[in-house]
């Protein structure tokens, strides 16, 4: 069985990424663009949010895009995951099967702002944590 390689970065590392997609997730969508690829931003912002709450607590992640599963391995490690925060789970979709024509409906505008603000709220959670936790 193949080893996984030793997870890079700190939480600080992990969330600053985070914010990074973030911040390409809002900006206007230029003509002939998709919201899905602004979707796919916001889905990597909350993945990489949550993986900086897994460095913060000392835990191992999985190398996967299931936010679902990330966020369940978390709470079986006795981390509280606010239920504002479980409903981002509804982002992995935009991982990859949004990016592929044909796999989903194109996302609309709306969609686009629940989307956003579901990987908004997984970043307070997240920096919130990482704040309590590194903080001496």
């Amino acid at each position: 069985m193949p080893v996984e390689p030793p997870i890079p970065g700190t939480p600080s590392d992990w969330l600053s990424r985070a914010k990074g997609d973030f911040a390409l997730a809002c900006v206007t969508l230029p003509e002939g663009g998709f919201y899905e690829d602004l979707c796919y931003h916001l889905q990597q912002a909350a993945e990489k949010a949550i993986k900086a709450v897994y460095r913060v607590h000392g835990l191992t992640f999985r190398y996967t895009h299931d936010l679902e599963v990330l966020l369940d391995t978390l709470g079986e490690n006795s981390v509280v995951i606010p239920d504002d925060v479980k409903l981002a789970a509804d982002l992995t979709d935009y991982a990859w099967e949004s990016r592929y024509p044909g796999l989903m409906e194109a996302v609309s505008y709306e969609e686009y702002l629940v989307a956003k603000e579901q990987a908004k709220q997984i970043l307070a959670w997240a920096e919130a944590e990482v704040e309590e936790h590194e903080s001496p």
